[in-house]
């Protein structure tokens, strides 16, 4: 069809733009052949008119359908051009958060300016192995091609990383070369990778720096090639760098930074070391102040330096070079900061004792003076003379930085050296992997010589991208035998002639350099003259004669001539460098010395190619007398030969292509700038593979595809069985011109656009079936949804008609009844009004009346006290007036007295002072003091009798006042009395009348009250009855609190349950991590021990020299030796170590029981201590009762003392007789035994048995008699009372000897005495007894006392908790009691079970001896004997064998029984027809005889050389699962064995009588069981890696790709990388082939016995690597996540449930297992709109993580136009909603996780004794006991 028929109404065209580069419109009508104008709607929501060119009549470019927005590879776009390649990437950077999208062979990463968790050893283990197609984009996927071509091809690799500075292609370079480190590992214990990833921090100190564009700009080029062995494992790595930008050293621009590493190193300018480096703050220095932006946000400089000399110390820098570099970096700096004074305008100098030149100086090792000189001059050399010259200040501030530039170049190459020379291996290179990490196209406002040389390395390859890329699409056509023509694009050959060639613009430039007065703009000039005019890609700028343009393959560029010429010179004074030479320092010269010299590792590889030069290579030797300077070669020259050199080493590879885009220039995490994006991907050559991929056909599908996708076009009759036919005839239909397509081999070939066609007739005529579907089913719908209503409306009708009716006839009824209670209810208002009426005209009237007499008795009564107070106002008026006039009348008299005093007082103040007067005065005055004096002792005379009168009469006063003062208080009293009753007479007449008054009230009031009362009783009646009812609310109120008391308390115990539960779940949880824990420790120990097994093997190889000649080996002879050597060294002592040969590992297990039995045995002594010391203190107690007891008794008499004392002699000697008589009997028959003799039935056995029950019988009677007299003298003591005439001893003799004189009352006495004394004894022993039982019972009083008093202590803690809390305390009480109690128990038990096992091998020993010992009793008997006793044997017939069910060998043929039954037994073919565990039920047989004869080396012996033998056969065959399968099965079989005959209680409850009788007696193996269970669990951990490996290659492609339920999903198109196809070929993998397996492995395990338990444990874990493999899967393929693949992962699972419940393992946890990989695939199935779907969303997912949700959501594609995409606000609202939940950060799932494995008892019901030993494993030397 014509591409003008897609351009209808409703189509979508992209329209250029100046500020969004291409907007999106829509058509609003069809377009026809002729229009000018195109009418669109553009998204914003305006109208526009497009214009289309009239020359041209383009269109403007056709929109993707939105099923292809988001495409993981560009070239799978339907239209391929610009508008459409960057929507594309906009929408997965923007909107999925993707940064890597495949564009054909080429990998576009967008720089997210952001940390992505899509960097970790999960990811990098989920893209190892894959196909570079089956996965999402990603610099892995990259990393994983080039090592798979590598390893399949045998064919070098490249990965060229290309972009802007700020892209991210140093942090790309360094992914992948991660990636290879991880993935490969290092074939030598070096950590080579390690030593790889160590190059980049040193590398990016050196070599990195700030610019505006980014934080970490590399200022270098670097191809690192990353050396792999014949194993593809890494060997080393060299590097190869390429145009350091020099002048950043010594000039930064605004906000930009010198090299990382001047800025660490002054940021650890405090350190000790570097004190003597003398640096300070970053400003401080010239070279690194100047861009005045000395620090970058979130970067520590100072943990950079650490992280920088960890590097350095990794790659084998020592500590001293370390300071030698940073000696030389310091030196820099403090150059830098030397300045200069000008003489005149010819010359300068330096000020005297300049302190940043002295201290350079002295950090450089060189003379002050000298270099101070040689700053300021120069040396001029002629053909006769030479001359010094003074330099300017300029010239010497340019000499002093390209010195400085010089040097830093220099240790630059140092120590790229130094790194070469630490990633070099001496293995032999088998293949390499090169990263070419370099600068990208650059233009700025100003272009410089490194802009010139970095464009023209990006042209060199941009020439050999385009050159592979058409050289794919050739063969790709060539391949699928299709025509093709040649495609037309762009060569940038004649712009690299324009650089390179002859007389070219780098030619002219060395040409000009050799000049000796050639400069800028003289080559300016010459290119002018040269190229202008005469080649289209050279231009001449219009206001410049100092510049030029180039037109690159991007970009045209202005270059600025001014500096060239300098810049590609590179000079620096010979003087300086000579001084620099000649420094004491060592480490200096070595950076200056010549090419021979200094050759650095990268001048000879492995592979014996020619070796790159890096961009400073040193001059070359010349002739005598030449100087270096006249042959050195420019920089242009040097870089231009590299360049070649890295051409070719590109060419000699297969090369992988990473371009690198900046989003934006601001940094800003996930902003798309679409203008710097377009610029770049023109730069890059994205936008050229798109155009040629576009000029062919791009879109391309195999037949199966394309029939899928589009089987919806086709009809029945056009499906044929041959696809091929089928498409061919289907495409011819729908697409008229036949050279829009092409029909390959395997695929069909499309042109531009045919696909959007396809998919447009696709989507037609599903909306069309669509259309026809939703107009039936709401037709079926509408009528279902009438029909309802219309039945409904009936239905109310009928009850709402009827419900009126009932209605009406109650309203009647009401009338009615309204009317009579109308009339009776007015009735009685009308009554009761009037008697409240007439009630309350009485109460008016004597209320009236009431207070008309109260108010005229007021008014009298207020009359009568108005005339009192009138008297008494009227009398005190008086009294005052008379008072007033009283007061006047003696202050008038006051005053004239005053006045007349002070005229008197005058006069005698004047006659006072006359002379006369004071002799008149005192005439007579003494004889006046004399009577005077008289007269004063007189009046104290009189005073004293007068005071002593007066204190008489006071006296009587006193007591009168007394008198009369209780007199008149007594009258007082009695007035008032009087008062108080007449004022109560008048009161009571008062009342007298008011009680009248009251009482007419009253009578008159009864009646109201009466009236009252009724009224009152007739409402308590109503308030009763209301009352009742609310009593009964209230009832049933807390009828209903109560229960509500209950549900809480059942809920609280719920609660209380719960709590236990999760407490439970949570301990289970921690003992599984823990066993977890365990079981790695256990698997890392395995793995080390195979490790040290296979170094020990390398070892031995490299130790022993071969000799020629082919030497057999004895097929019996195994590797066990050392294994039987190491049994045997353990069977001979313990105590002796073992020896160094012996693997460590090996030592474990014995050394594990050593310490386990030094453990138990700790403990028992620490019992027996225990028990000891309390019998200790109980016999001190009893000692301490006796001795307080014979205090009280009586001295035993001393006759009888002696007699009881003789008869114990006696006694104790005829004891001694018989032990000797029956040691030395003993002693015969072990020096004459026979074993023939020896047997239990024999007639010598029976004699000897009986003579040995006679003797004990004896010794027991003996043993009865000594207790007897013992007790009789305890008893004699107790029973004698201390008596005054028994005390004397004569006096008991006389007694003794008359008693002897006496014959029978002796013997009677004698006789009634031993009557006595048994009757005493019988006695004493009772009381014992009973003091025994009473001391017992005050003992469990005591405890029970103390558990009382615990008990009530408890409970008193227990009320003043809450009820929760009550419970739990009681719950935990009560569980320390049961677990003490149980404690108890079982240290009992202990007791008594090593007091059987005591007993049980005193038995055997004493049986084994005597039947050794059988002969020698058989020759000591006499003849006689043997005629009396009946001894001869008898014929007694022969009964069936009865086996014992052990097996016995010899010693001698422990090793052939290992091999046959270990080593050498196949479970294919001989082990399939056993019993299960057959293996593990001989082995234990043979433990059982070793322990019969206990025999302790021989049960060592074989049970090492059984688990090594084991261990060994899984090393061997561990790759096959029914191996690893049966032996796991025979060792949990030889574990429940070992435990089921053990003895102990726990395990013999399900054991038969006969069964119990074969449990081991001597041994306790309980040490071996725990080597057993950790060898079992290797075993499991081996399986599940076994299965992993089995099942892996089948999960993805069978639960992800293959279709299981046909033509739900859609294919859409996939680009040139082709995914694995989800239709079922020979070759893939499906479901079936998933649950045939799952058969496989159960019938496997069920075969060989495997106890059920363990099965479901490893089914559990075999579901859980499919879930986590496909959920992994599934998060990292975005074609993956889409509604049709959510419904075939949910198939699926349910078919693997289906499979657990045929196997009845619906219990073994597996579903669960599956359960985030159910959660993802309803998560791609549910609605993703609302926020009712974000909340169903976050509650539905609980087994998934907040990253994994937000990833499928971001990864959700919808395959048909049908399905709408999950929005960006929609995926904010669940990282929202989600942002408290606390889980895993990690997006992957741990496939590699095995779940804790445990062993539960299993005990068989087989017995031992039945075992018949099939004669196909070759144990005929084994016999059956």
């Amino acid at each position: 069809m014509a591409a003008s028929e897609l351009y209808t109404k409703f189509a979508r065209v992209w329209i250029p733009d100046p500020e969004e580069v291409w907007k999106s419109a829509e058509l609003l009508k069809d377009y026809k052949p002729g229009d000018k104008v195109l009418l669109l709607h553009l998204e914003e929501g305006k109208d526009l008119e497009y214009r289309l060119d009239p020359k041209t009549k383009e269109l403007p470019h056709l929109r993707n359908p939105d099923i292809l927005v988001g495409e993981n590879d560009l070239t799978a776009l339907s239209y391929l051009h610009e508008p459409a390649v960057l929507h594309n990437l906009r929408v997965r950077f923007i909107d999925s958060k993707l940064i890597y999208t495949y564009c054909g062979i080429v990998l576009v990463a967008i720089n997210p300016y952001e940390q992505l968790p899509i960097y970790g050893e999960d990811i990098i283990n989920a893209y190892s192995g894959q196909n570079m197609g089956d996965m999402d984009p990603h610099i892995f996927a990259v990393a994983e091609e080039a090592y798979k071509q590598m390893a399949r091809d045998e064919r070098n690799q490249s990965i060229i990383v290309s972009g802007e500075s700020g892209a991210g292609k140093t942090v790309s370079a360094k992914y992948a070369m991660r990636y290879f480190a991880t993935v490969s590992g290092s074939a030598s214990e070096a950590n080579v990778e390690e030593k790889v990833l160590a190059s980049n921090p040193i590398m990016e100190s050196i070599g990195n720096a700030k610019t505006t564009r980014n934080d970490n700009s590399s200022r270098f080029g670097k191809y690192i090639e990353i050396g792999f062995d014949k194993r593809y494992r890494i060997i080393g790595a060299n590097m190869r760098t390429y145009l350091l930008e020099k002048s950043r050293v010594v000039f930064q621009a605004e906000e930009e930074r010198n090299y990382h590493i001047f800025y660490q190193l002054c940021a650890s300018a405090k350190l000790p070391e570097f004190k003597m480096l003398r640096l300070g703050n970053a400003n401080h220095f010239h070279y690194t102040k100047q861009g005045g932006s000395p620090v970058i946000e979130g970067v520590d400089d100072a943990k950079e330096m650490a992280h920088t000399r960890q590097a350095c110390t990794l790659l084998g820098i020592s500590e001293s070079y370390q300071m030698g570099i940073f000696r030389i970096l310091a030196g820099i700096l403090h150059l830098g900061n030397v300045g200069f004074t000008s003489r005149d305008s010819d010359s300068c100098t330096i000020p005297p004792k300049h302190e940043p030149l002295s201290i350079f100086c002295d950090l450089m090792g060189v003379d002050y003076e000298e270099m101070c000189h040689w700053l300021c001059h120069r040396k001029l050399a002629t053909a006769t003379e030479t001359y010094i010259k003074p330099i300017s200040k300029l010239q010497a501030t340019n000499a002093r930085d390209a010195l400085s530039k010089h040097i830093y170049a220099k240790l630059f190459n140092w120590i790229v050296d130094h790194v070469n020379q630490a990633l070099h291996s001496a293995v032999k290179q088998h293949s390499f992997i090169g990263v070419l990490d370099i600068y990208g196209f650059e233009t700025f406002e100003i272009n410089s010589f490194e802009q010139f040389c970095i464009n023209y390395a990006n042209e060199k390859l941009q020439q050999q991208f385009n050159m592979h890329v058409f050289k794919l699409e050739q063969e790709e056509y060539m391949k699928e035998q299709i025509p093709w023509t040649l495609i037309d694009f762009y060569d940038n050959q004649p712009c690299i002639n324009l650089i390179e060639s002859k007389l070219g613009i780098l030619d002219l430039l060395d040409e000009e350099c050799r000049m000796p007065k050639g400069t800028d703009d003289t080559w300016a000039q010459k290119l002018y003259n040269t190229h202008l005019n005469k080649c289209a890609l050279f231009e001449k700028p219009r206001l410049s004669n100092k510049a030029f343009i180039i037109q690159h393959f991007a970009d045209k560029v202005e270059y600025q001539c001014e500096g060239f010429l300098e810049k590609n010179k590179d000079t620096v004074f010979e003087e300086q460098i000579k001084v620099l030479k000649s420094s004491k320092f060592k480490m200096l010269p070595e950076l200056f010395q010549d090419d021979e010299k200094a050759i650095s590792p990268t001048s000879a590889t492995s592979s014996g190619r020619t070796p790159l030069t890096r961009l400073s290579a040193k001059p070359t030797k010349g002739r005598p007398g030449q100087t270096a300077k006249e042959h050195k070669k420019t920089v242009g020259h040097q870089f231009r030969n590299s360049l070649h050199l890295l051409m070719e080493t590109l060419n000699a590879t297969t090369p992988h292509y990473v371009r690198c885009i900046k989003p934006n220039d601001f940094k800003f995490p996930f902003t798309f700038d679409e203008k710097r994006a377009v610029q770049q991907l023109r730069a890059c050559g994205v936008l050229e593979t798109i155009r040629i991929s576009a000029a062919g056909f791009p879109s391309r599908w195999t037949y199966q595809e394309f029939f899928s996708r589009y089987r919806v076009l086709m009809k029945q009759k056009d499906v044929l069985s041959d696809r091929k036919q089928t498409c061919k005839n289907v495409l011819e239909k729908l697409i008229l011109d036949k050279d829009k397509y092409q029909f390959g081999k395997t695929k069909i070939f499309f042109r531009a656009g045919q696909v959007a066609y396809l998919e447009k007739l696709r989507a037609d005529k599903l909306r069309a079936a669509c259309i026809r579907i939703q107009k039936t089913i709401r037709g079926w719908l509408l009528r279902k949804k009438y029909l309802r209503m219309r039945k409904a409306a009936i239905t109310v009708q009928r009850y709402v008609r009827g419900y009126q009716a009932r209605c009406y006839t109650k309203f009647l009824r009401r009338t009615k009844a309204a009317t009579i209670i109308q009339k009776y209810w007015r009735m009685y208002v009308v009554r009761r009004k009037y008697k409240i009426t007439r009630a309350a005209t009485i109460v008016l009237q004597s209320y009236l009346r009431g207070y008309l007499a109260r108010n005229r008795y007021r008014k009298i009564l207020r009359e009568h006290k108005a005339v009192i107070i009138q008297k008494w106002v009227r009398g005190w008026l008086a009294r005052t007036c008379y008072k007033k006039t009283m007061h006047a009348i003696i202050y008038l008299q006051c005053c004239f007295r005053r006045m007349m005093a002070k005229r008197e007082l005058k006069k005698l103040k004047i006659e006072a002072r006359s002379v006369e007067r004071y002799k008149k005065l005192h005439i007579g005055m003494e004889n006046k003091i004399m009577q005077l004096q008289r007269k004063v002792d007189e009046q104290n005379k009189d005073y004293k009798c007068l005071m002593e009168k007066l204190t008489n009469l006071e006296g009587i006063y006193n007591s009168e006042t007394e008198k009369l003062r209780s007199d008149l208080e007594r009258l007082q009293l009695s007035e008032e009395e009087a008062k108080i009753a007449t004022g109560r007479v008048l009161s009571l007449q008062e009342e007298i009348a008011k009680l009248r008054k009251d009482l007419e009230q009253t009578r008159s009031e009864k009646k109201s009250i009466e009236e009252r009362a009724d009224k009152y009783k007739q409402e308590t009646e109503q308030l009763v009855s209301v009352l009742k009812e609310e009593n009964t609310l209230l009832k049933q109120e807390k009828e209903a609190l109560n229960h509500l008391i209950v549900e809480q308390a059942k809920e609280m115990t719920e609660t209380m349950e719960k709590k236990l539960v999760e407490e439970t779940k949570q301990l289970e949880l921690d003992l599984n991590d823990e066993r977890l824990r365990y079981q790695n420790l256990l698997n890392e120990f395995s793995r080390l021990e195979e490790r040290y097994d296979d170094l020990k093997e390398e070892m031995t190889l490299m130790v022993s020299v071969p000799k020629p000649g082919h030497k057999r080996t004895d097929s019996t002879h195994s590797s066990n030796e050392s294994e039987y050597t190491f049994s045997s060294e353990i069977a001979e002592t313990e105590d002796i170590p073992l020896r160094t040969e012996e693997p460590s590992e090996k030592k474990v297990p014995l050394d594990m029981s050593l310490f386990l039995k030094l453990q138990k045995r700790v403990t028992e002594l620490e019992q027996e201590k225990q028990m000891m010391q309390d019998e200790l203190d109980r016999k001190e107690e009893q000692v301490l009762r006796s001795k307080a007891k014979e205090e009280e008794r009586p001295q035993i008499r001393g006759a009888e003392l002696e007699y009881e004392s003789l008869k114990r002699q006696e006694l104790e000697s005829e004891n001694k007789k018989l032990k000797n008589e029956l040691n030395e009997l003993r002693k015969a028959l072990s020096e004459k035994s026979a074993p023939e003799v020896t047997a239990p039935g024999a007639p010598a056995y029976r004699v000897l048995m009986e003579q040995l029950t006679s003797v004990s019988e004896e010794l027991d009677v003996r043993k009865e008699e000594v207790l007897i007299l013992r007790s009789q003298l305890v008893s004699q003591k107790e029973a004698i009372q201390p008596k005054n005439t028994m005390t004397d001893s004569t006096i008991l003799l006389e007694d003794v000897q008359k008693m002897k004189d006496k014959g029978e009352i002796a013997q009677a006495y004698i006789g009634l005495k031993e009557t006595n004394r048994l009757l005493e004894s019988q006695l004493q022993s009772q009381k014992r007894s009973h003091e025994n039982e009473a001391e017992a019972l005050r003992g469990e009083i005591q405890s029970l006392k103390e558990e009382n008093n615990r008990q009530q202590q408890l409970l008193a803690q227990n009320l003043q908790l809450p009820p929760e809390a009550r419970i739990e305390a009681s719950l935990q009480h009560e569980i320390t009691r049961l677990t003490n109690e149980n404690l108890d128990l079982m240290e009992q038990l202990e007791k008594q079970d090593k007091t059987v096992r005591k007993l049980k091998k005193q038995l055997k020993v004493f049986a084994k001896k005597i039947g050794e010992l059988e002969v020698g009793q058989t020759e000591s008997i006499s003849p006689g004997q043997i005629i009396d006793e009946p001894i001869r044997p008898v014929n007694i017939p022969r009964k069936e064998k009865d086996f014992q069910g052990m097996l016995e060998y010899k010693k001698e043929d422990e090793q052939k029984l290992v091999k046959n039954l270990i080593l050498e037994l196949k479970p294919r073919g001989v082990a399939v027809n056993l019993i299960p565990g057959l293996p593990a039920y001989i082995l234990f047989m043979c433990v059982r005889h070793a322990d019969y004869l206990n025999d302790d080396q021989k049960v060592r012996s074989l049970l090492t050389s059984t688990i090594n033998s084991i261990k060994k056969v899984l090393k061997k065959r561990g790759d096959d699962f029914e191996t690893v399968s049966f032996w796991l099965s025979n060792t949990c079989r030889f574990l429940h064995c070992l435990k089921q005959y053990s003895g102990e209680e726990g395990f013999m409850k399900h054991n038969t009588s006969r069964q119990n009788e074969h449990c081991l007696t001597n041994f306790d193996l309980a040490e071996y069981r725990q080597v057993l269970s950790d060898l079992a669990i290797q075993i499991y951990q081996q399986l599940v890696r076994v299965l992993e490996n089995i099942l892996q290659p089948m999960i993805v492609s069978g639960m992800l790709e293959h279709e299981t339920i046909q033509g739900v999903s859609g294919v859409k198109p996939t680009g040139l990388r082709k995914r694995t196809s989800s239709i079922a070929d020979e070759g893939t993998y499906t479901l079936d082939s998933i649950l045939r397996q799952l058969n496989s492995f159960h019938s496997v395990m069920c075969q060989h016995g495997m106890d059920p338990e363990l099965i479901k444990q490893v089914v559990k874990q075999m579901f859980y690597i499919v879930g986590a493999i496909t959920l992994n899967n599934l998060l990292l393929r975005k074609d993956m996540c889409s509604w049709s693949k959510g419904m075939q992962i949910r198939y699926n699972v349910s078919q693997l449930e289906e499979w657990l419940r045929d196997k009845n393992l619906m219990n073994s946890g597996a579903k669960e297992t599956l359960e985030p990989l159910i959660q993802a695939a309803q998560l791609l199935q549910v609605k993703k709109k609302t926020d009712d779907d974000a909340e169903a969303i976050c509650s539905m997912c609980n087994a998934l993580t907040t990253a994994q949700i937000v990833k499928v959501l971001n990864l959700y594609t919808p395959v048909n136009e049908f399905e709408e995409r999950v929005s960006v606000s929609f995926i904010r609202t669940i990282q929202m909603r989600l942002r408290d939940r606390k889980d895993s950060p990690q997006l992957l799932m741990d496939a590699k996780h095995i779940f804790p494995v445990t062993f539960p008892f299993n005990p068989s019901s087989l017995a031992l004794e039945t075992i018949q030993i099939p004669a196909s494993l070759g144990l005929g030397f084994i016999s059956r006991v």
